[in-house]
Formats: C-alpha cells, structure tokens, sequence
C-alpha cells in the first residue's frame, strides 16, 4: 500500500529505478519481534502474487538482535529458506555488531547490556546473575558463545554491510556523504546518523537505511528511513520497490 512521506528538507529530486522486472521488498530493524517478521513476510508473499515479476529480492537492513525477547527466534527465522521464489539479502546492524564485539571482547559488557543486549542472552538462556550477583562479564560471554549454535555464529560474520539494486543502495545506518561506497568506514555503514541523515547531497543513489528510529518512514530523496521502531511499537515497516514506483507494507494498527 501507499502511504505519505514524512520529513525534512529533500534533495532535488531525480528518477531512481530497480532493474525491470524486479520487485523488492526492504525489512526495517527487527530487534528480536519474530512475531512481526512473520506477519510482515505473509504481508509480502500476499503482495507478490498481486505484483507479478521475473525476480523478488528481500532485504533485511539488520538490528535482528536485542530489545525483543526472541533474538534467536529471528536468526532461526532468518537461516531457513527464503520464500519459495524470492532472494534474501541480510545486512549487519550495529547491534549485531555489539553482540560479537562482546563475543571477542566481554570488556563491552556495560556497552550490549545498555543497549538490549539482556535481552539477547535471555532469548538463548544465558543468564547474568546468580542468587542476585552479577556475573562476570568473562563469564557471560563463554556462556553465550557455549549457548550460540554454529549456524548463527556464522550467520552473524557472514552479514553483509551493503547491497545495491539498480539506483538503490541499502545499509544499516547510512553513508559518510562525500566519501565513494567501496572506501565507506564499516562504523560509518552501521553506526552513522545526523551526518547522513541530515545531508542533502546527490549520492548518486537513493540509501535506504533503518537505524534511526522515525515515527514514520522518511522519504527525503536522496535516502528513505523505514526504523519506526518496532520492538516498541509493535510497527515493523516495509519499503516495496519496482520500476520507479515506491510503496510500503507494515504491521501495527491500521493495517
């Protein structure tokens, strides 16, 4: 369906297209609602087979992990088959990049657990107290590891930082504006925010990117936001592409 654009200042618009015959759909953050991944996927194999195209491409923009309860529900999710005539493309989010940093470093403990990552060792059964005690953080981390299956491990190294369809580039977080894709800092790619998001440069794409939570998804014409915040508000949203046509799906009231 098609919903209105919210936001600031846009770049001069320019025509921006997906190759012919390709549809695809981009799956803002997750953040461990499997729930809602599952309702948004039905919402988009009912919109396929009313959208005939030679090629179906899903992208997931990252943050699969943390704030949700089910952060090893959604990477279960994720490593099964995509639908049956679709391609699936999952990006790295800054949380899943806390999550290994702690896996290597449990010195980033204050860090993950600030930021979600209790939820994410509650979803795999590790636990960070005993009798009202914190457990070290040494501690914590060899029991995730212990706890994580190898499928997962892998899952998570194996993220890619950036996918690009046709005149559209997808990321996590956004660009450093100036600065060539293939020489982007892997920080900037999943942890940039007002540098990008208030840049009105021509990037020579249309980035679509989650990260920074909008009440609504944001369409300023050099990138579209779709985070909208769904482990909280229960809104996971989804950008539709074909041709030069834009559309989203979502899950939440009103849909």
């Amino acid at each position: 369906m098609l919903t209105r654009w919210l936001g600031g200042p846009k770049a001069k618009p320019v025509t921006r297209r997906v190759p012919a015959d390709t549809r695809v759909y981009a799956i803002g953050d997750i953040h461990g609602r499997r729930d809602l991944v599952r309702e948004l996927e039905a919402a988009v194999l009912a919109d396929a087979g009313r959208h005939p195209a030679a090629r179906r491409v899903l992208v997931y923009l990252g943050d699969y992990v943390d704030r949700g309860l089910e952060s090893k529900g959604v990477i279960d999710h994720l490593l099964r088959p995509a639908p049956t005539g679709f391609e699936r493309v999952c990006l790295k989010g800054n949380h899943e990049d806390l999550m290994l940093g702690f896996l290597d470093d449990p010195g980033m403990a204050p860090s993950w657990f600030h930021n979600g990552g209790l939820a994410t060792l509650y979803s795999y059964g590790v636990a960070v107290r005993d009798g009202g005690d914190a457990i070290p953080g040494a501690a914590v981390s060899r029991a995730l590891r212990e706890a994580l299956p190898e499928p997962h491990l892998a899952f998570l190294r194996g993220l890619a930082l950036h996918h690009r369809i046709g005149d559209f580039l997808f990321v996590h977080a956004g660009i450093r504006p100036g600065v060539a894709i293939d020489q982007q800092e892997p920080e900037d790619l999943m942890w940039i925010r007002e540098p990008f998001t208030r840049s009105q440069a021509d990037h020579g794409c249309v980035v679509v990117h989650g990260h920074t939570i909008e009440a609504e998804p944001v369409d300023a014409g050099n990138r579209i936001g779709i985070d909208t915040g769904a482990y909280a508000t229960g809104v996971l949203t989804c950008l539709v592409l074909q041709g030069d046509t834009r559309g989203l799906l979502r899950t939440g009231p009103g849909t």
